[in-house]
C-alpha cells in the first residue's frame, strides 16, 4: 500500500516540479475558459455551460475542449 507523502517530506526538486505542473494545469484551464468566453455559441460544439464545467476537470477537460469543443 502506498504511503501519503506530505509537502514537507518532498525534496526541493519535487516541490518545484509539482508547482510547475500546477501552474501549467491552471494555465491550460484559464486559456480554455477564456477561449470559450470569447466564442459565440455557434462556434462551440454543444452547450457553453457544459464545456465550462468540463474544462474544470484537471488536465483532461481543457485538452478535450481544445480538441473537440470548438468548431472550425
Amino acid at each position: 500500500m502506498r504511503k501519503d507523502v506530505r509537502w514537507s517530506e518532498l525534496s526541493p526538486g519535487r516541490r518545484i516540479a509539482v508547482a510547475i505542473l500546477g501552474v501549467v494545469q491552471v494555465g491550460l484551464a484559464v486559456a480554455a475558459w477564456r477561449d470559450l468566453a470569447k466564442r459565440s455559441a455557434a462556434e462551440v460544439n454543444g452547450s457553453k455551460r457544459t464545456w465550462a464545467a468540463i474544462i474544470a476537470i484537471n488536465w483532461v477537460g481543457p485538452i478535450v475542449y481544445f480538441a473537440k469543443g470548438r468548431r472550425a
